[in-house]
């Protein structure tokens, strides 16, 4: 049987349930061709791996952002 290609554009957060509602099971093969947009910041897409890595959430990373906004905000008034 010939392979069938379709295209569906999503995020990546929505992957799954794209699968799910074509009736692909979890246990079947998929190739997923991935088109990132250019980013905004230069390296930023590497950095938040390095982040990731060593085990912080986005979450943390919001946190330690804006902790370290607040150290700054007095200097530069």
């Amino acid at each position: 049987m010939p392979s069938r290609t379709e295209v569906i554009e999503t995020t990546a957060t929505k992957v799954g349930a794209e699968l799910a509602l074509r009736g692909i099971g979890s246990d079947e093969r998929v190739v997923i061709t991935i088109e990132q947009e250019q980013e905004l910041v230069p390296g930023r897409r590497e950095s938040r791996v390095r982040v990731v890595a060593v085990g912080l959430s986005d979450e943390d990373i919001d946190r330690l952002v804006k902790q370290a906004q607040q150290e700054v905000a007095p200097r530069a008034g």
